[in-house]
């Protein structure tokens, strides 16, 4: 059993028989009244989200997640196929349970699959992926890193926030986690 106040983002749990992912979570103390935990959420298995709180002292059931490194393979219709790399046995998960982590995955990229029990339940992204820039405005002769930056679409369609200077057919570091350009990728 775990604690409001220990839950954090990223961790899972079980409430009323749902699996349950804390996609941002924080204490909050109003004027009057005593501190809740303030929770956005997410149902693993519909992929509902919503926001809720949560007395610090409520206990809930930590959810046992197991990961296995795998290859994506590729999507066909509203699946995405990857491949385990010890066992090369195939998992197809719904492209709407993993759209948002879809958008850092390339054809054979290894990434980790969650495991609730049997049931496969999302994807675990390397923390940054190296991406080709296919669509961005001409770069800016003598732009610097400090300017206000452009957009600039990526080979899986991410729309990435970047330098002026950044040009079409750059391959970019970019940060799983915030979505970020952190730096051009060493050619």
């Amino acid at each position: 059993m775990i604690a409001a106040s220990d839950l954090r983002a990223g961790m899972t749990f079980v409430q009323d028989g749902k699996l349950i992912k804390v996609l941002d979570a924080s204490h909050h103390k109003p004027g009057k009244g005593n501190t809740v935990m303030r929770m956005k959420l997410r149902d693993v298995r519909s992929g509902s989200t919503y926001d809720t709180t949560f007395r610090p002292e409520e206990k809930f059931e930590k959810a046992m997640i197991e990961t296995k490194p795998v290859q994506y393979l590729y999507s066909q219709d509203d699946v995405a196929i990857f491949m385990d790399l010890e066992t090369y046995e195939q998992y197809e998960i719904p492209v709407s349970t993993v759209e948002e982590e879809m958008k850092y995955i390339l054809e054979n990229m290894e990434v980790k699959i969650q495991f609730f029990g049997d049931e496969v339940i999302g994807v675990t992204l390397p923390t940054s992926v190296i991406l080709k820039v296919v669509e961005t405005q001409p770069s800016i002769k003598g732009a610097t890193v400090t300017g206000s930056g452009k957009p600039a679409t990526m080979e899986t369609g991410l729309v990435v926030n970047v330098p002026d200077f950044i040009e079409e057919g750059e391959m970019l570091e970019i940060n799983t986690q915030e979505g970020t350009y952190q730096k051009r990728a060493n050619k």
